[in-house]
């Protein structure tokens, strides 16, 4: 499996991390990436009202020609998604592990304000650890 990219999405959702790892996929620009961020958001909070009973759910995956995304939503509200190939054993695994990272590294920082862009090199270094581990 390889990953592409790895993106966070805030509440309202606006796009506060974004990195690419391979240079697989067609290079977008910010603004570009900023409104597939916005319609991804959307589309999940739409998808998600499909079962009314629960509330819960949303778009968790999505697949193109040769690569796939997969979403998480943490009970806080933040969006993980993550590009990847096709073959992707082992993403359900790396969205928790992804998310203690974020946990740990951004959440637990003094310094930084919710619902903002994340600027933390401690996290950008443990989330770049963990992609080169699973690539």
């Amino acid at each position: 499996m390889t990953i592409h990219a790895v993106w966070v999405i805030n509440k309202a959702g606006g796009l506060v991390f974004s990195r690419t790892y391979s240079d697989t996929l067609p290079t977008q620009t910010l603004n570009a990436t900023l409104i597939l961020a916005g319609t991804l958001h959307g589309i999940h909070a739409i998808t998600s009202r499909l079962n009314p009973i629960t509330g819960k759910g949303g778009l968790e995956s999505f697949e193109g020609e040769n690569w796939g995304g997969k979403i998480w939503m943490s009970l806080t509200g933040i969006k993980l998604v993550v590009l990847h190939s096709i073959a992707h054993q082992g993403l359900d695994e790396l969205m928790k592990k992804i998310y203690e990272i974020y946990s740990d590294a951004v959440m637990k920082n003094p310094f930084q304000t919710l619902e903002m862009p994340i600027n933390s090199s401690l996290f950008e270094s443990r989330l770049l650890g963990l992609i080169q581990s699973v690539n």
